[in-house]
């Protein structure tokens, strides 16, 4: 049996009423090694992380509150040493940093320019002062559209 027949050869073209015999022994001999090759995957992942939702913990939206949020993706990385894995300090700020989004440039710029690393608690407090920065700084803006009153008649 070949398992990794899905991993190695491209999805075929999915079946019509006109496919000869050997073209659909091909494509359900892929679909067979493409559905235990997901099996074998899923079944390989440790229990502590199944059921995550990796967008949802690695990138901050911009909704909510960012020190919940940095608290849950160092809950997240904490589950790493379930499997012998250690993250430095270090590494996990840089790791926070990067999931801010783009209304955190300036912070990020600002930390890269000075000379000493944040521990994790001086990142929270540092990222609250900035989100509480952003919210006081947030304009708030309308679009006005005008149309002519007199639709349909031609001007002279």
């Amino acid at each position: 049996m070949d398992i990794d027949l899905a991993l190695k050869e491209k999805q075929p073209a999915p079946l019509t009423a006109e496919s000869t015999p050997n073209v659909k022994r091909d494509f359900e001999r892929w679909d067979r090694s493409n559905r235990m090759s997901l099996m074998i995957m899923k079944h390989s992942i440790p229990k502590a992380f199944r059921g995550i939702e990796s967008e949802e913990i690695t990138q901050y939206k911009g909704q909510g509150n960012v020190r919940e949020s940095i608290i849950e993706m160092f809950h997240t990385a904490s589950r790493l040493k379930v499997l012998k894995i250690k993250l430095s300090e270090e590494f996990f700020v840089l790791m926070v940093l990067a999931s801010l989004p783009v209304q955190f440039n300036q912070f990020k710029i600002s930390y890269n320019c000075q000379k000493g690393k944040w521990t994790l608690n001086k990142l929270i407090s540092h990222c609250v002062q900035e989100e509480e920065r952003l919210k006081r700084d947030k304009s708030k803006s309308a679009h006005l559209t005008n149309a002519p009153k007199d639709k349909g008649k031609k001007r002279k």
